[in-house]
């Protein structure tokens, strides 16, 4: 039954980052806690969108949030999501290295034929 629940949280976690918008929010609070009304002028998207994405990610465990007057503003409430992200663009980093060598190669055999 724990490995279900540690499952659960794995897949939370990782549907919550699976989304360009909010790996952009990450992105975007890994610097400070921000307004939600500094947050909204940063995407240009609708309110209702970044509010929809914000609490993903802080159903998720992702982001922490307060709440100070009519002002909502959120962080990071672990630092190690940031490496999580790291190793995600590190393991596509060399993917894509890998595509350019297979390309380079092609592109010698098609010179050479």
């Amino acid at each position: 039954m724990a490995q279900n629940t540690v499952s659960d949280l794995r897949l939370k976690i990782f549907c919550a980052l699976a989304d360009p918008v909010r790996l952009d929010l990450i992105e975007y609070l890994s610097g400070s806690e921000r307004c939600v009304c500094e947050i909204l002028p940063a995407f240009r998207r609708s309110q209702s969108s970044i509010s929809k994405h914000l609490n993903v990610l802080y159903q998720a465990g992702i982001l922490d949030r307060k709440i100070e007057g009519k002002r909502t503003i959120y962080s990071i409430k672990d630092p190690q999501v940031l490496q999580v992200i790291k190793a995600v663009d590190a393991l596509a980093l060399k993917q894509i290295s890998l595509l350019i060598d297979a390309k380079k190669s092609i592109e010698e055999q098609i010179i050479r034929s």
